[in-house]
């Protein structure tokens, strides 16, 4: 990498402003010709900044500035950044429309090493996201009794919004410190239980800090595959706990990949499969309206409002989607085309998985196997019940599961 490669600088900042840039980080501001960030970003290093530097404020999306930069590719680009541009920060972004022989990161510590070294938390114990332009029900998938999350505010409303997601999932109890300016002389800190709170406006520059305790029968949103059936609304039309755990076992959650969740009733499958890992993604098909509203307040209600609901039966339509790295059918296995369709459609090295409860689905996935190969499974599973005074097993429907991988 030569100096003339390398035009675009990304600098973090901490709440020290200028004053605390490194030796190597204040030079590039001193001589940059073009400094882009947020209005606080440029007050924070105003004194450095030469009378003849272009000052580029981010516009509203943020995406749009992106032009604007390599509209000055070659001269000496500084953008400036809060923390580490690499933690939830604008370096993620520009890695996506500037190549990394380009760029140069130099990073100030992060607002969760920061957090972490205050409230005495091991990093590796904590998870870490943020609320910045994101739904604040996102909350909701890392709640778990004893476990503890950090989260960066969106702005100084965030924390009364993330208590009373707390109250209503049956978190209350849990402990919530707000982290004001850290790293700055206006540094403070306000803790508080969720069900105690009454701060509805902080600092706009906050870190949330929740340490979970559940009541006695809230829902544990993280955690293994297989939540309670009792956690999605459904009309019935639910892969049950049991075999919804052996599903999401065959099709395997990655990170950053993409699930079709084909005929999804309850929506059940994708909405365990984004709650397996933060950039996963899914999309639900489904050709009733009135499920797919309850898909996406089930989305919702679980912490994974990302889920796309796509209206539509399959097989037409599903060519227009993107193509997917996993493929669930769990209704309409027998349609005519929809086994080739989602098989077309996969990447390869993608797996399917389809279950089927009717001879008729049955014999789609037998003649299926016949030409791509693949594995059946019986799933048989009983539930005790009381029947009078005493206990006895109920089948459910046996499930027979096929699960292919394309080579």
């Amino acid at each position: 990498m030569t100096s003339m490669t390398c035009w675009l600088s990304v600098v973090g900042l901490s709440e020290g402003g200028y004053k605390a840039l490194s030796p190597a980080a204040r030079t590039l501001v001193d001589t940059a010709e073009v400094l882009v960030g947020g209005e606080r970003h440029l007050a924070l290093v105003a004194e450095g900044i030469g009378d003849s530097a272009e000052q580029i404020v981010w516009r509203r999306p943020l995406i749009d500035t992106m032009d604007d930069i390599r509209g000055h590719a070659g001269k000496r680009v500084v953008v400036l950044a809060t923390g580490d541009p690499m933690a939830y920060g604008i370096g993620v972004t520009l890695a996506r429309h500037f190549s990394f022989d380009e760029m140069l990161m130099l990073p100030a510590p992060s607002a969760f090493s920061l957090a972490c070294a205050r409230l005495g938390w091991p990093a590796s114990h904590t998870d870490n996201i943020t609320l910045h332009g994101r739904p604040v029900e996102i909350v909701r998938a890392y709640l778990a009794p004893g476990h503890r999350v950090l989260a960066l505010a969106d702005s100084g409303e965030t924390p009364a919004l993330v208590a009373r997601e707390l109250v209503a999932t049956g978190y209350g109890a849990s402990l919530i410190t707000v982290l004001e300016h850290m790293g700055g002389s206006e540094e403070a800190r306000i803790v508080a239980r969720a069900d105690e709170w009454t701060a509805e406006t902080v600092a706009d520059f906050n870190t949330i800090a929740i340490e979970c305790v559940a009541a006695d029968r809230a829902k544990r949103f993280m955690g293994g595959p297989g939540l309670p059936d009792r956690a999605f609304e459904n009309t019935g039309q639910l892969t049950k706990r049991e075999v919804r755990a052996v599903t999401l076992a065959a099709v395997r959650p990655t990170p950053s990949a993409l699930l079709w969740d084909v005929g999804a009733g309850a929506g059940s499958i994708g909405i365990e499969w984004l709650l397996a890992h933060e950039t996963t993604e899914a999309i639900a098909i489904e050709r009733n309206p009135d499920a797919c509203a309850m898909i996406a307040r089930n989305a919702a209600a679980l912490g994974v409002p990302r889920l796309k609901v796509e209206l539509g039966s399959a097989p037409e339509g599903l060519e227009l989607l993107p193509r997917p790295d996993a493929v669930f059918i769990g209704g309409g296995v027998s349609i005519p085309g929809v086994l080739e369709t989602c098989w077309a459609q996969l990447k390869l090295g993608g797996r399917l998985v389809a279950n089927a409860v009717t001879l008729k689905g049955e014999s789609a996935l037998l003649n299926f196997r016949e030409t791509e190969g693949g594995r059946l499974t019986r799933i048989s599973i009983s539930r005790a019940h009381d029947m009078g005074a005493t206990t006895g097993w109920r089948a459910m429907t046996p499930v027979t599961q096929f699960e292919v991988i394309k080579k």
